[in-house]
C-alpha cells in the first residue's frame, strides 16, 4: 500500500495540505479529459452549473477514479480505513476565460462534522501559475474558521462566492500539479485560485470530500459510496457505483444528490447561485 510517507504526513499536519501525489498515470488522465469532452459533445449542458457535481455518479470514468487504490492508499493515512466518497466536483477553467475561485475555507458551508475528511484534488490538465492553479494558505488550518464575506461574483466557481478578505497572493503557495498528480487538503486551510491566462483548459477532478464514516452531515442530507472499509454509522445514504455512462436510473440519484447538496450549500443564504 502507498500509503504517505513520514515527511508527506508531516507536511499536511503542519501546512494543512501535501502534494504533489502521483496516482494516476498520464493516459489516464487523458481518458478523464475525453469523458468530460464526450458528456459535453452528447449531452451539452450536462456538467455546467449544479452538474458539475456528483458526476462520478453518471460515468464509470470517474466511478473508477473516487475508487482508484492509489488515492484512498493516501486518504488512508490521514482518515482512516473506513472511508467514504462524500461528493465529487469539477472545477474547469476554459482557455482565457474569466472564472476565478475566492479564498475559502470548505468546512465553511459543507455541514460534515467532524473534521474528518480531506479534499482530494486530482489534477486532469496539468495545474500551473499561468493557467490558475490553486493556491493554499500554508498553516491556516490550525485557526477556527473565518468570517466568508457571500459576493456571488459573476465568475467566482463557488456556491456563494464565499469570500475571505485580504488575504494576500504573497502569503499563499502555488499547488502546481502534472496531470495524474493531486493535492490532498484539510477543511479548514484557506485556499482559492486565480485566472486562466493560458491558452488550453485547466481541469480539476475534485473528491469534496472523503470523510470518516464517523462523520455526519449537520444540514442535510448527502449520497455516499463506501470506498473502503465498514460504515456502522449509516449516516448517510449509501448509491451503487456507475456502470454505464448516463444510464437514467443513475441520472435520477445524480439529481436527487444534486437537489439535497444544493440545499445544504446554500442553508441560510439569502439567494442561490449557479452551482
Amino acid at each position: 500500500m502507498s500509503l504517505l510517507s513520514t515527511k508527506q504526513l508531516k507536511q499536511y499536519k503542519e501546512l494543512g495540505f501535501v502534494s504533489p501525489i502521483d496516482v494516476l498515470k498520464p493516459e489516464e488522465a487523458k481518458e478523464i479529459r475525453k469523458e468530460i469532452e464526450k458528456i459535453e459533445n452528447k449531452w451539452p449542458n450536462e456538467l455546467e452549473g449544479l452538474g458539475r457535481n456528483y458526476v462520478h455518479l453518471i460515468s464509470p470514468v470517474f466511478d473508477k477514479v473516487g475508487h482508484n487504490r492509489k488515492i484512498l492508499d493516501a486518504v488512508e493515512s490521514i482518515i482512516g480505513k473506513n472511508i467514504l466518497i462524500c461528493g465529487t466536483t469539477l472545477f474547469i477553467k476554459n482557455a482565457n476565460e474569466k472564472g476565478f475561485v475566492s479564498f475559502h475555507q470548505d468546512a465553511k458551508y459543507i455541514g460534515l462534522e467532524p473534521y474528518n475528511w480531506v479534499t482530494a484534488w486530482i489534477a486532469v490538465t496539468d495545474s500551473n501559475e499561468e493557467n490558475g492553479c490553486m493556491r493554499m494558505w500554508a498553516g491556516s488550518h490550525k485557526s477556527k474558521l473565518q468570517h466568508h464575506n457571500q459576493k456571488f461574483d459573476k465568475n467566482n466557481l463557488l456556491t456563494r462566492g464565499q469570500t475571505i478578505e485580504n488575504v494576500t497572493i504573497e502569503e499563499t503557495q502555488p499547488i502546481v500539479l502534472k496531470a495524474g498528480q493531486m493535492s490532498l487538503h484539510h477543511p479548514r486551510v484557506v485556499h482559492g485560485s486565480g485566472l486562466n491566462k493560458s491558452n488550453d483548459r485547466r481541469i480539476g477532478f475534485v473528491v469534496q470530500s472523503y470523510i470518516g464514516t464517523n462523520v455526519d452531515q449537520v444540514l442535510g442530507k448527502m449520497y455516499v459510496q463506501l470506498a473502503r472499509g465498514k460504515d456502522l454509522f449509516k449516516y448517510h445514504e449509501h448509491v451503487k457505483r456507475s456502470k454505464k455512462l448516463m444510464n437514467k436510473k443513475d441520472i435520477l440519484t445524480r439529481q436527487k444528490a444534486n437537489k439535497e447538496l444544493s440545499k445544504i450549500f446554500y442553508s441560510g443564504a439569502k439567494k442561490v447561485g449557479n452551482y
